[in-house]
């Protein structure tokens, strides 16, 4: 049974409350947070500010991906704000091995994200100090996208690598995952399904989670 967090990206941040709430009463387990800063990727979303109000909300799991370039000068605000993982991207990291010790000294779980063309073998020096892969199966920066294909062969390569090493690192997807392909991503040996078009465009969001969660 796949770990399910749905992406706030696709929340309604009108009414940002009820769509927590929504989430605190749904089978959904952790709160994904994207969080883009203009640079990295061509657009912005929210900073600290808006996932320590949302902190208020609930006590899952905050699992916040930073979309950001040099992730280093911000990782104690969003340890503030609530961030329970931080994951951070390996195109954006100059010196990886420095940014999770960081992450992981001040008691959060460290994730490292790869962008589409970002091959899985580039995490062999790393994969042992890491809790999570976030493996992105679109272009960063805007919801909506439609899943890449052979983000299936990357999730089986690592797969493989943390099965081979017995590595308690645990495989994220995100971007263009739906109803329609969530098994097949699971089988491939995802653990954790990010979803956000899927979950808040949907008629009834706590069902979609639940069918989710049932792969």
């Amino acid at each position: 049974m796949p770990i399910v967090a749905p992406s706030l990206l696709s929340a309604d941040f009108l009414h940002l409350e009820k769509d927590c709430i929504m989430l605190n009463e749904s089978e959904a387990d952790w709160f994904h947070l994207d969080v883009m800063d203009g640079q990295f990727v061509p657009n912005i979303t929210y900073g600290p500010m808006i996932i320590k109000f949302m902190r208020k909300t609930s006590h899952k799991l905050f699992d916040v991906h930073l979309m950001i370039e040099a992730p280093e000068r911000y990782t104690e605000d969003f340890k503030s704000a609530g961030a329970d993982q931080l994951t951070i991207h390996w195109e954006a990291c100059r010196h990886l091995h420095r940014n999770i010790q960081q992450i992981k000294s001040l008691g959060m779980k460290a994730g490292v994200a790869l962008n589409p063309h970002t091959p899985v073998e580039n995490l062999k020096e790393i994969l042992h100090e890491i809790d999570l892969v976030l493996i992105m199966s679109v272009n960063p920066g805007f919801g909506g996208q439609q899943f890449i294909p052979h983000t299936l062969t990357k999730i089986k390569t690592l797969r493989s690598m943390i099965d081979d090493w017995s590595l308690p690192v645990k495989i994220e997807v995100d971007g263009g995952i739906t109803l329609g392909n969530a098994r097949d991503i699971v089988n491939a040996g995802a653990d954790v399904l990010v979803a956000g078009n899927t979950v808040f465009s949907s008629a009834d969001p706590k069902a979609t989670i639940a069918s989710l969660k049932a792969m």
